[in-house]
């Protein structure tokens, strides 16, 4: 499979992208600067980077052009929620449906459904990603949306808690958020489904093909 992945360079998309390498997709890593494009592609011999802002959608049909998935793992560490986190992502989901690149996985946030339970430094950015996460549910794509607690940057243990509510809070390592979401692009148990995802017991992939799926909005 030819994956795009927005957010390449960040932290969880170095993750990402590594693994999609690893397990035989062909990558193409998406960063805004080109002093960046070195770094990424040292992540994998299948690794191409390309250049491309999520804040100028004139450039991300080259980007997306060819691919198979998207894979959104972008994020504006809250200086542009609004042109980042929610255009950017619907520019991007735009693309995929035009290129033809049918499955898209979306890194949103725990509590986008509900920013008001959170600290109101929060709130602003969990609305954006709400929005994203609806606006890519009304497409035509595969969609799946990944909703991780607050992100460490301890080592990944590769078990996680998923579930629609998990009526808790936590956290969960980088590496285990990309773990799911490169394996929830390749489950169908994921399609249509949003899930909520914290660290926990439970081998990744068991935890995903546990999903319900189908058009999930919780």
């Amino acid at each position: 499979m030819q994956v795009l992945v927005a957010g390449a360079h960040g932290p969880t998309g170095q993750h990402t992208v590594r693994l999609l390498a690893e397990r035989g997709h062909d990558v193409r890593a998406m960063v805004h600067r080109e002093s960046y494009a070195g770094e990424v592609e040292a992540l994998g011999d299948r690794v191409e980077a390309v250049v491309a802002d999520l804040t100028e959608p004139e450039t991300l049909a080259d980007a997306v052009r060819g691919c198979d998935a998207v894979v959104f793992a972008a994020g504006s560490n809250g200086e542009d929620v609004w042109g980042v986190d929610r255009d950017g992502a619907n520019a991007l989901v735009d693309e995929a449906e035009d290129a033809g690149a049918d499955r898209f996985v979306m890194l949103s946030a725990m509590n986008a459904d509900a920013p008001e339970d959170s600290p109101e430094a929060l709130r602003e950015y969990l609305r954006a990603k709400a929005e994203a996460d609806a606006y890519l549910r009304e497409s035509d794509l595969t969609w799946t949306v990944v909703r991780p607690g607050a992100l460490s940057d301890d080592e990944g243990t590769e078990r996680v808690s998923v579930g629609d509510d998990l009526d808790r809070e936590g956290d969960v390592p980088r590496e285990d958020v990309a773990a799911t979401m490169v394996t929830a692009l390749e489950l169908e148990a994921t399609h249509g489904a949003t899930f909520e995802l914290l660290s926990g017991d439970e081998p990744v992939e068991a935890a995903l093909r546990g999903l319900a799926g189908g058009d999930s909005e919780s």
